[in-house]
């Protein structure tokens, strides 16, 4: 048989493999297949053995030095490595001798093919290679690991999307931020969303955690407990991940919630509950985001648990639903799991914490991945002016009510209960506009109104006098106290803006309809 055929014609089930290898998780899978495709912990393994353009031989030995991958790593780094090295197999124009090894030849040749915003990749390779001739497989030469001993190779680019405020993959501004707080709360009022998608936004807007830890989550690990003071504290110990020596829930980071949160989980704990109660003989193990339903490749102790990436597809599809706006762009903000991560450190970073804390905040064992968020806080806009705030409204579209020409338009029109005044604005109380909501408010009103979507400001309301307040105790906060307090209005300053700037325009148009 031609050892280089194709390899949909080769059955490369070897008796070189074990029947069976065991993860550094518990997970179980058989080398022989083709196809690697197994549950390791909240994380799915698939890698296709079928996809990689090499010889037969090359293969047996890609899979021995897997094996030990599989045994010692996590399944992300597994897949990873396999992903890299089939873009080698891919990009180096092949160029394997008849014995299929990766020479040096092979590598200067793929060298060639990366481009400068993928050159880390054969850095990243590196280290797979060297373990695959440390192990002595067959396959990689003595010339491949001298030539990569001697290259200056680079590593992936940490910290570039973190520098440069990227605004595809960088953290989200403060002000991006504040408009997902304020879709989320808007859309579980709404009922938008479900209860445990709010729960999932939240823990990532204020923990920052991997998915791999929300996925892993217990309901036994929110705890609820009254301190001295009678006060009642919530907390969530989070099971550590990429700890290289340590297994999925054998050591936790406890992280305390605001009530308002811990009181929610309080009530999604019982529907979770009562959803296993005659399916799991103790309902404290069940997950505390399940899914719809369990699969019959799960590990012991994740039955019914969801897998990490589908876990960040329900974020990505629960804030997408919401239709959160970018001030930066005007568009949809573009929504990963990463990214609150990165939020995170920029954020702890700008309020004066050190490297130590921020690697305790996002759960790393060292320190040498989070100096870049020291070292690129960005700066707060240290000027808002009316002419600013009017050109960013309408890209950030902060004002989510509608706007009035008369109180007879209003939800509650004949409630005078609902009219928002405030002396400081218009000394004759006259109103800035309606209150829609049915119920408590527990809101600062009229400032915390104009984000709020059950707020029906009037055509000819005091707005302008609001945004002018606005404005003048921004600067005023810049003059006596830290920029991260003074800007903290920035949103509702650009909801205020954007009431003004409709205003106008409506009445302009109103105008010309007169003239004509």
């Amino acid at each position: 048989m031609n050892d280089l055929m194709p390899l949909a014609l080769i059955n490369i089930a070897s008796q070189d493999f074990p029947e069976e290898v065991t993860t550094r998780n518990g997970a179980k899978f058989d080398p022989r297949l083709d196809r690697w495709s197994y549950r390791d912990s909240t994380v799915t393994v698939s890698l296709d053995f079928l996809s990689l353009r090499a010889t037969n031989n090359l293969i047996k030995s890609t899979k021995k030095v897997l094996i030990w991958y599989a045994e010692n790593r996590s399944p992300d780094h597994l897949m990873n490595m396999f992903e890299r090295f089939e873009h080698l197999l891919k990009y180096s124009k092949l160029g394997l001798d008849e014995s299929s090894h990766i020479n040096s030849n092979v590598l200067i040749n793929y060298r060639a093919s990366l481009s400068s915003k993928n050159s880390w990749y054969l850095g990243n390779l590196s280290g797979f290679l060297k373990k695959w001739h440390s192990l002595g497989v067959v396959g990689v030469t003595d010339d491949a690991i001298a030539l990569l001993k001697q290259l200056r190779l680079k590593g992936n680019r940490k910290g570039e999307a973190v520098s440069t405020m990227d605004t595809l993959d960088g953290p989200f501004t403060d002000l991006e931020v504040e408009a997902i707080h304020t879709a989320v709360d808007n859309g579980y009022k709404m009922g938008d969303i479900s209860l445990d998608d709010y729960l999932l936004v939240w823990l990532f807007l204020a923990l920052g955690q991997r998915p791999i830890q929300y996925a892993s989550l217990k309901v036994c690990d929110f705890g609820a407990s009254v301190g001295k003071d009678g006060v009642t504290i919530y907390s969530l110990n989070i099971p550590r991940a990429k700890q290289q020596d340590q297994l999925s829930r054998s050591t936790f980071s406890q992280r305390v919630l605001v009530p308002q949160i811990g009181e929610k989980f309080l009530q999604h704990i019982e529907v979770v509950k009562a959803m296993f109660t005659g399916t799991l003989a103790d309902t404290s193990v069940a997950p505390l985001f399940p899914s719809k339903r369990s699969r019959k490749n799960e590990p012991n102790g994740f039955e019914f648990h969801r897998t990490s990436k589908s876990l960040s597809v329900d974020l990505k599809n629960a804030l997408n639903r919401l239709k959160v706006i970018s001030e930066r762009t005007g568009e949809h903000l573009h929504i990963t799991a990463t990214r609150f991560r990165r939020t995170i450190g920029t954020r702890a970073a700008m309020e004066g914490h050190g490297e130590l804390v921020i690697a305790e905040l996002l759960d790393h064992t060292d320190t040498q991945n989070v100096g870049v968020y020291v070292q690129a806080t960005p700066e707060i806009v240290e000027r808002i002016d009316k002419a600013m705030a009017l050109h960013l409204a309408p890209l950030a579209q902060a004002f989510a009510g509608v706007i009035i020409k008369t109180e007879s338009e209003a939800r509650r029109k004949d409630d005078p209960t609902s009219r928002i005044c405030d002396p400081r604005f218009e000394p004759s109380m006259k109103p800035m506009g309606n209150c829609g909501q049915h119920g408590f408010c527990g809101e600062l009103a009229p400032i915390s109104c104009y984000t709020c979507r059950s707020f029906q400001p009037w055509l000819d309301g005091p707005h302008e006098a609001v945004l002018n307040h606005l404005i003048s105790e921004r600067e005023r906060m810049m003059e006596v106290s830290d920029s991260r307090i003074a800007s903290i209005n920035d949103r509702t300053i650009l909801a205020v803006a954007e009431v003004v700037r409709r205003c106008d325009e409506i009445k302009g148009g109103m105008s010309e309809a007169d003239n004509g």
